[in-house]
């Protein structure tokens, strides 16, 4: 167990999983609050860096694979380093453990050879919900079905004229969240199905306005929100796989061991690339429960001896 305990919070690494856990303190920002624990299951790790700060210490990072968790989806890294449950800020007496932690995750990252590349399906449940957030011109709550939007005395003819808004999670094509940033506005958006004019935030029936100098207090809910909507939205690259051409000639299956685990290659085909190719295969069918613990570890030494 590799574990860092502070101020902003601890992160705790079991070799399967890295805890993030925000602190109590007053000076951690509501969003990481909100949000409470996070689990980030170690397949959905791109990577990890500590990044010492001078005499104020330092500073993890934790980087996902892009695809697998909906708030890094949404967010597209524009939350504030403050906010982002991603980081977590270390005191100058802690770089020893920290650098430790790093040592651990990657060393764990090799050794299952998790990919960096995009993954096809969210490995992070998001955030929780009923959830409620407030804007400029209204409030919007989400029960994971459906989409309600009450409007204020502030918000425009245009989205008050047609009464408080719903929205049904399965007549959505998508939700764009723009932070506001200073004075600029920012906005949380729900795309419909089908063909819609684009109109300004404040005008749109659809949009919640976010203004820049509320900007503490909305960027938090709102964020969420639209992170929990797109957990339960169909994956973006989940119909993107390239399909074969027709005349293309099936592989032929692998060959399997007892309990179905895939068979080590012959020798003359156990190269390098092959050894690696193999071994992701077996980290994948363990992480999507085809394989046990055990059945991984005994076609894993199967291979690596074969090799």
């Amino acid at each position: 167990m590799a574990e860092i305990l502070q101020r902003a919070g601890s992160w705790a690494f079991d070799g399967e999983t890295v805890r993030l856990v925000p602190g109590t303190d007053r000076s951690v920002h509501h969003l990481r609050k909100a949000l409470g624990e996070v689990a980030v299951p170690l397949q959905a790790v791109a990577g990890i860096a500590y990044e010492p700060g001078g005499r104020k210490g330092g500073r993890l990072r934790l980087r996902l694979r892009d695809g697998a968790d909906p708030l890094s989806q949404v967010a597209s890294g524009r939350l504030p380093d403050a906010s982002d449950p991603y980081q977590l800020a270390v005191e100058k007496d802690r770089t020893g453990v920290a650098e430790y932690v790093v040592e651990e995750v990657r060393n764990a990252l090799l050794l299952e050879e998790v990919p960096d590349t995009p993954c096809d399906r969210y490995l992070l449940p998001g955030p929780s919900v009923p959830l409620t957030a407030t804007g400029t011109d209204g409030t919007v709550t989400f029960d994971g079905e459906r989409i309600h939007i009450e409007w204020n005395w502030i918000a425009e003819e245009s989205k008050t004229s047609g009464g408080p808004r719903r929205l049904a999670l399965q007549d959505l094509a998508g939700v764009d969240w723009t932070p506001a940033a200073g004075w600029e506005n920012g906005s949380l958006r729900f795309r419909p199905r089908g063909t819609h004019p684009t109109l300004k935030p404040q005008h749109d029936p659809n949009c919640l306005l976010l203004w820049g100098v509320r900007q503490a207090r909305e960027t938090g809910g709102s964020v969420l929100l639209a992170a929990a909507v797109v957990a339960r939205l169909p994956h973006p690259l989940a119909q993107s796989g390239q399909e074969e051409p027709a005349d293309a000639v099936p592989s032929p299956p692998p060959a399997l061991l007892k309990g179905g685990i895939p068979a080590p290659a012959p020798a003359e085909e156990a190269d390098h690339d092959g050894l690696l190719r193999r071994l992701r295969e077996l980290g994948e069918l363990r992480a999507s429960g085809v394989l046990t613990d055990d059945e991984f570890r005994m076609a894993k030494k199967a291979i690596l001896d074969r090799f």
